[in-house]
């Protein structure tokens, strides 16, 4: 059985991965910014760590001790299009999903590579290869993810360390029921928000828990990770299209 710490375990997929991995018998140390939010799981430990501040992830990595598995999952998401973008909560998203993420393995990775094993398991999205208006700030912090992590995943293969991408489509985790929309007066790009977003093939965060916790399981894991049919169609019909023109996705998946 591995020792499990999970970011962002308050709520939606995070709190299924932290269910999940502690039912299949694993050391669950669940973790997120106010650890109060974490009452009523049953795991390990519950601990305090936002991924914003580094003396709150060096203090929370110290108590949980050895971690086999790092699941990065902490997110936040807000909706507009680029134009009426506002650049200080672009900056914010990128702080949280991508630099936050990052943070946090950069914490881990010491006493993995002093191990010779370890597993850095990333929550990016099928937005971080496809971009699906109007969450272009939401795809963008999950595109620079992929590239520092498949950076990473070379880098560290030398030690021993794994690491791994995890791209579900959309998820009733309730994160999408009520985000935060940016627009310009007498707004020009209304038609784009109306839907609030695509929401086909949308999967329960218990059905993320368990694909990730079977990959998990497994000696070797994929750099890339789809979760969800939704997800792998939208990917392989992203494979299959032209990358000379702008990949738009009810051009191609029902």
């Amino acid at each position: 059985m591995s020792s499990v710490l999970i970011t962002g375990a308050s709520r939606g997929i995070g709190r299924a991965l932290a269910i999940e991995f502690a039912r299949r018998g694993h050391r669950v140390v669940a973790t997120a910014r106010d650890p109060r939010t974490l009452t009523g799981l049953d795991v390990n430990q519950r601990l305090a760590l936002d991924v914003t501040d580094e003396a709150s992830v060096t203090a929370a990595v110290a108590a949980a001790g050895d971690i086999d598995i790092l699941i990065a999952n902490a997110g936040v998401i807000f909706y507009a299009a680029v134009e009426a973008t506002p650049l200080a909560e672009l900056q914010r998203l990128l702080n949280f999903n991508t630099i936050g993420a990052i943070r946090v393995a950069q914490a881990v990775l010491p006493q993995m590579r002093e191990r010779g094993d370890g597993k850095l398991m990333f929550m990016s999205s099928v937005v971080g290869r496809v971009v699906l208006p109007p969450n272009a700030a939401y795809a963008a912090t999950k595109w620079a993810l992929e590239a520092l992590v498949e950076a990473l995943a070379i880098e560290a293969a030398p030690f021993g360390v794994q690491a791994a991408l995890l791209e579900p489509g959309a998820v009733s985790s309730g994160a999408l029921d009520d985000v935060t929309t940016y627009t310009l007066p007498d707004d020009p790009y209304a038609g784009i928000l109306k839907n609030g977003g695509p929401r086909a093939g949308m999967i329960t965060p218990e059905q993320v828990a368990a694909e990730i916790a079977d990959v998990a399981e497994k000696p070797q894991l994929p750099l890339r990770i789809p979760i969800g049919d939704a997800a792998r169609a939208l990917l392989a019909a992203h494979r299959a299209s032209p990358d000379d023109v702008p990949f738009i996705a009810t051009n191609y998946v029902a």
